[in-house]
């Protein structure tokens, strides 16, 4: 037994040394050391070898083991070196080839308006604030003083997941949620985001767009102070000569609520066809946040007021650019990106 433990080590390492790859040496460790090797043969024999026989052929048959095994890790470690240099070589990059040309991108139009809009709020002393897309009724409607069954419902159909959970007609659950958080304080805000309703898709109208909304509570706060942070919007994102105009309107989050025109960029409030004679252009609507949401948000009414408003992203875009069909933003045509 002692015989042809030794000549099995012999014929392993001859092996081992002629294998060239990773798999021709997991044969061979296979084929000797395997369970069906004929090292576990002579291991089993062992029961037959008397007494004094079985440990000495037991420690040969471990030193055998041991050499097989330790010379079939040195050599994979070779045969990876090997293996590693040729497809080095094989991969080698010919750097005398002549790069190939990278084009820088940029911002996609509407991100471009709402950084232009972010920077000037934030500099203003506004906070960016997020919330989620997937809303709940509480939150989109009863929290904005639109109980179940109100009418003004109706303007903001949106898409149902559940009875009570909806994807979001307009960032102002955000505004809901921050009073809540705020705990009677003070916050001035800004609140960017994906609305969806359930709108006909054409040239004005579109069934999500972009909105960036802001609300502003503290002691003291006025109609005035709509006005003066409005028309230093309008001068940044449409030039020092426009003026702003505030109409009467309704919105149930808002009292008293006002639709805000620009004067016309086009013909400077003469009267053209972009702004139907007019020489206004309608742009947002805002007010005076409702003393009862105030309330359910945790504020007293008696010292505490507030303003909001609403900006169509999508809108601003269009009038500032001379963009004609609001679709375009969301075609991904490079014709139409690439012009800003």
């Amino acid at each position: 037994m002692k015989e042809q433990l030794e000549q099995l080590q012999v014929e392993a390492l001859e092996e081992i040394k002629v294998a060239s790859t990773q798999k021709a040496l997991n044969d061979v460790r296979i084929k000797y050391l395997g369970k069906k090797g004929p090292m576990t043969e002579v291991l089993r024999g062992m029961g037959k070898l008397s007494a004094e026989e079985r440990p000495v052929v037991g420690e040969l048959a471990n030193k055998v083991r041991a050499s097989i095994q330790e010379t079939l890790e040195a050599r994979i470690e070779e045969v990876k070196a090997i293996e590693l240099e040729a497809k080095l070589a094989a991969e080698t990059i010919d750097v005398t080839l002549p790069g190939r040309t990278t084009f820088p991108g940029n911002s996609h139009l509407l991100q471009q308006i709402i950084d232009e809009m972010e920077d000037l709020f934030v500099g203003l002393g506004y906070t960016i604030a997020e919330g989620p897309e997937v809303e709940t009724d509480l939150y989109n409607f009863e929290m904005l003083n639109l109980p179940k069954d109100h009418p003004a419902r109706d303007m903001q159909d949106s898409f149902y997941i559940t009875d009570e959970t909806l994807l979001r007609t307009h960032t102002s659950p955000v505004q809901a949620r921050t009073m809540l958080e705020a705990n009677g304080q003070p916050i001035r805000i800004i609140c960017p985001g994906k609305v969806y309703r359930r709108d006909e898709d054409d040239a004005t109208h579109s069934h999500q767009f972009m909105q960036i909304e802001g609300l502003v509570v503290d002691e003291s706060i006025s109609m005035a102070d709509l006005k003066g942070t409005l028309e230093v919007f309008v001068k940044q994102l449409f030039g020092e000569s426009r003026e702003i105009r505030l109409r009467p309107s309704f919105f149930p989050f808002t009292e008293p609520s006002v639709e805000v025109d620009i004067s016309c960029f086009k013909c400077g409030g003469k009267g053209c066809n972009v702004c139907k004679g007019t020489g206004w252009i309608e742009i947002l609507g805002g007010g005076m946040v409702h003393p009862h949401v105030l309330e359910m948000a945790g504020y007293d009414s008696t010292k505490m007021s507030g303003f909001a408003f609403g900006i169509g992203v999508e809108r601003m875009a269009m009038l500032k650019h001379g963009v004609d069909d609001i679709r375009h933003f969301y075609t991904n045509d490079l014709r139409f990106i690439e012009q800003f």
